[in-house]
């Protein structure tokens, strides 16, 4: 068990979703990282492992020297992270699981990762899990402040990655740990939720101040963006039963005009899926071979993160009558054929069944989501309502909301100064 006090693997404390964030007193607010979520462990059999338990450290051997650092008997949760551009790159980041060593290699010196510190499980081989957050979190500071390479000049106890570099996470000088902003002030936290999205943050987190680490339960709060997009439905997944709509798949159309699979939606009731069964046959179109690859929506779950379990695409090819679109191919009168669209194969995907049944592009739905990833939903997204008003060309990639502000760096920066 080497310095330890407790035995590898743990479950993470996990957090639930809210429409507000907890009023003070008694809470602390700490940015919410987009990146997959680890507990790091100390050597001399150094570990980084993802919330359910996967050995992640293979495909980020940068970071040896980083955990390496870490007193004996040390164990720490936070997020793992690519910054590129000034903000926190999930597709880049998700890209750096690769069974090929020769390419972990190359990514690694590419895309660096970062591990970034906002709680405390042991501490030179005490565990702290029984302490209230507010004890935990003034020991990780001083850990943070304690180890060699981090260089924290922004503020006492906080580490700042830099900038000016062709690379981002080379631009601390080497320091591959930043330790997570936290404020007991709910309007500085209010001001974080906005002014650290442009930089890739998805919302605030609340802890509570007074309470233990509970591994496994979800004891934190969080408060997440959303927004709203008019969508069009380019195809559906039956449910396993194959008596309904397990899922309709979403598209919006792109600067040439082709429709690009976006992502799903399957937030219907039993009798709802049925009725919209019957209502899309009259719509179901024809397809055509295409061989472009798409990325995988669950490549979380892949790489062992867990946030992918927020992915639930309906399964299923089509029923009785339905024009069946095999995984590989797009559409004619559907989504694009040199668009993005879905049912084509990874090497996420596995045995997971894709087919799907192709529509013409005539609904067009209202549908609000969490997060992007590139120009597509990172999770499936929640209907609202029907748009039988809206024309299904004026649903375009344009309608997608991007964020302006300042970069990663800045926001970290200037969250440091609030909480002194």
């Amino acid at each position: 068990m080497a310095d330890w006090p407790f035995e590898p693997p743990i479950v993470p404390m996990e957090a639930e979703v809210a429409d507000e964030l907890p009023p003070p007193p008694g809470w602390a607010y700490e940015p919410k990282w987009d990146g997959f979520r680890v507990v790091a462990w100390s050597g001399p059999h150094l570990r980084l492992d993802s919330r359910n338990g996967k050995p992640l450290l293979r495909y980020f051997p940068e970071l040896e020297p980083a955990l390496a650092q870490l007193p004996p008997g040390t164990v720490t949760d936070g997020e793992l992270v690519v910054v590129l551009g000034g903000k926190l790159d999930f597709d880049a980041l998700q890209n750096r699981i690769h069974p090929a060593d020769s390419r972990v290699r190359l990514l690694a010196k590419e895309t660096p990762a970062l591990l970034a510190l906002y709680d405390l499980l042991a501490l030179r081989g005490e565990d702290t899990r029984h302490l209230p957050f507010r004890e935990r979190r003034q020991k990780l500071v001083e850990l943070a402040t304690s180890l060699s390479a981090l260089g924290a000049h922004a503020a006492p106890g906080v580490v700042t990655i830099g900038a000016g570099a062709s690379n981002d996470a080379a631009a601390h000088g080497g320091s591959q740990w930043i330790l997570s902003p936290s404020t007991e002030d709910v309007e500085v936290a209010q001001r974080w939720f906005h002014d650290f999205e442009p930089a890739g943050f998805d919302g605030i987190v609340a802890k509570a101040l007074g309470r233990p680490y509970a591994e496994g339960r979800r004891e934190m709060i969080k408060l997440k963006h959303r927004r709203t997009v008019d969508t069009v439905v380019g195809g559906y997944r039956l449910h396993k039963d194959r008596r309904r709509v397990g899922s309709l798949l979403l598209g919006l159309y792109n600067d040439r005009g082709e429709l690009h699979f976006i992502g799903h939606t399957s937030s219907f009731s039993e009798a709802q899926a049925t009725a919209l069964l019957e209502a899309l046959r009259p719509l179901e179109a024809p397809s055509r071979i295409s061989e472009a690859a798409e990325p995988a929506d669950d490549v979380e779950a892949a790489a062992g993160d867990g946030a992918g379990a927020e992915v639930k695409a309906g399964r299923g090819g089509a029923g009785k009558g339905g024009a069946q679109v095999p995984a590989g191919e797009a559409l004619v009168g559907g989504f694009g054929e040199h668009a993005r669209h879905p049912g084509q194969q990874s090497r996420w995907s596995g045995d997971k069944e894709l087919d799907f049944v192709a529509v013409r592009p005539e609904l067009v739905i209202e549908i609000s989501y969490d997060q992007l990833t590139g120009d597509r939903f990172r999770h499936a997204t929640r209907f609202e309502r029907w748009r039988p008003d809206k024309d299904p060309r004026d649903c375009t990639l344009d309608q997608l909301e991007r964020p302006k502000g300042p970069a990663l760096i800045e926001a970290v920066r200037k969250a440091a100064m609030e909480a002194r």
